[in-house]
């Protein structure tokens, strides 16, 4: 039996009075006689979902941070949706202790409370990224009082950057629509659709064809926009095969599978739309979203996240490559939110085997990792509020 210490039934005791709370998992905590703490808990059972176990590693490349200027000419924001400090050490476990974003040596927080909640969602916390300001939950690019705020994307198009939109869900979804549409709410999916006709974005890759061309209004919007230019393609081999011009492409008629289902979508879809976009000689501006590490979260899976962060780290390395080649483009990588509460509590990195547990089903409100690379990356140091980002993003767009 083991020796029961006044610590432990403090500790004990602490975590037993929150018992009754919603979500609250019950733990009795003790040392080793080796001197090292353990858990047990006869309320969490570690099943298969909390157990990632080991897959294919990629090979991380490393790169010379080294800029023309201070100033970027193009700008790429990548979110990870859900995705915090646990989700990033998951993947890099997973991938036995490398990802790209090792690359990254300026690195800060975000805080990213909604101005209605202490938590947020993806669209009140996509707006603040995309237009500087906080809003309600469920809100898309509009302030507390539902007025439209311009984002980073519109004011790149006025500066005559090209742009472009890229996901692993349908385009329509909370983030990416948070930069290009002005809607009360986030499940305004067939008005989102509608919104993208009142812009100019050069390329945007991801789900949500349904939104578009089967529509309750029976309107066609594919017809629109091969009116306005687009060549408009259902899957990435096609629009592999598209090297400039503007480019629509459906991947799914609503959200694309999980990453072993999508084919290194995300890496090619994040290598595609850049090709077309830096062929614009003012710049560009795109956002890529790691859209499904959230899902993994809400689904409470170790294995759904690891395998989206990996997918994610992919694209950051396709990105990085051609920023380090470039040297004038700014790389900022964050996230909406957390999900999940996730915490890794046993790994692996030689097999890539991660055990994770999770404090809820939803989003939590701490803060989130930031990490950029290349001109004017030193000014997302530190700890920030999330629409700090956007405002630097305007900036540097100003100074142009």
């Amino acid at each position: 039996m083991k020796k029961i210490t006044l610590l432990t039934l403090l500790v004990f005791c602490m975590f037993s009075s929150y018992s009754q709370m919603p979500y609250q998992r019950e733990y009795a905590v003790f040392r080793d006689a080796q001197g090292a703490i353990q858990l047990a808990s006869p309320m969490v059972t570690i099943t298969d979902a909390n157990i990632y176990r080991g897959g294919e590693k990629h090979e991380v490349k490393y790169y010379e941070e080294n800029p023309k200027s201070n100033i970027p000419k193009n700008i790429i924001l990548m979110i990870g949706d859900g995705m915090g400090t646990s989700q990033i050490f998951a993947g890099l476990v997973a991938n036995g202790g490398e990802l790209y974003l090792n690359n990254f040596k300026h690195v800060g927080f975000s805080q990213t409370q909604a101005s209605s909640t202490f938590n947020t969602d993806s669209g009140a916390g996509g707006t603040a990224l995309s237009t500087g300001k906080r809003t309600y939950y469920h809100a898309i690019g509009v302030d507390p009082d539902t007025i439209p705020q311009k984002t980073v994307l519109e004011f790149a198009e006025e500066k005559g950057m090209a742009t472009g939109l890229v996901a692993t869900i349908a385009i329509t979804h909370a983030t990416p629509a948070s930069f290009i549409a002005h809607e009360a709410d986030r499940n305004s999916y067939e008005n989102i659709a509608a919104d993208f006709m009142n812009t100019d974005v050069d390329v945007f890759i991801g789900g949500g064809y349904k939104y578009f061309a089967d529509r309750s209004d029976s309107i066609d919007l594919t017809l629109n926009l091969k009116e306005n230019g687009y060549q408009v393609v259902r899957s990435m081999d096609e629009a592999e095969k598209i090297n400039s011009g503007k480019l629509a492409c459906f991947t799914d008629s609503l959200d694309p599978g999980r990453a072993p289902q999508r084919h290194n979508l995300l890496p090619r879809a994040s290598k595609s739309a850049i090709n077309i976009l830096q062929k614009d000689d003012d710049g560009f501006f795109i956002m890529i979203e790691g859209s499904q590490i959230d899902s993994g979260g809400h689904a409470n899976s170790t294995s759904y996240i690891v395998e989206e962060m990996l997918d994610f780290d992919k694209a950051i390395g396709e990105v990085l490559e051609f920023a380090a080649k470039d040297r004038e483009t700014l790389v900022i990588i964050t996230a909406d939110h957390e999900t999940g509460g996730f915490s890794v509590i046993d790994g692996d990195k030689e097999t890539g085997r991660v055990t994770g547990l999770f404090t809820w089903g939803d989003h939590t409100a701490t803060m989130v990792p930031v990490f950029a690379f290349g001109p004017g990356a030193e000014q997302f140091s530190g700890i920030m509020q999330n629409t700090d980002i956007a405002d630097k993003i305007f900036s540097f767009m100003e100074e142009k």
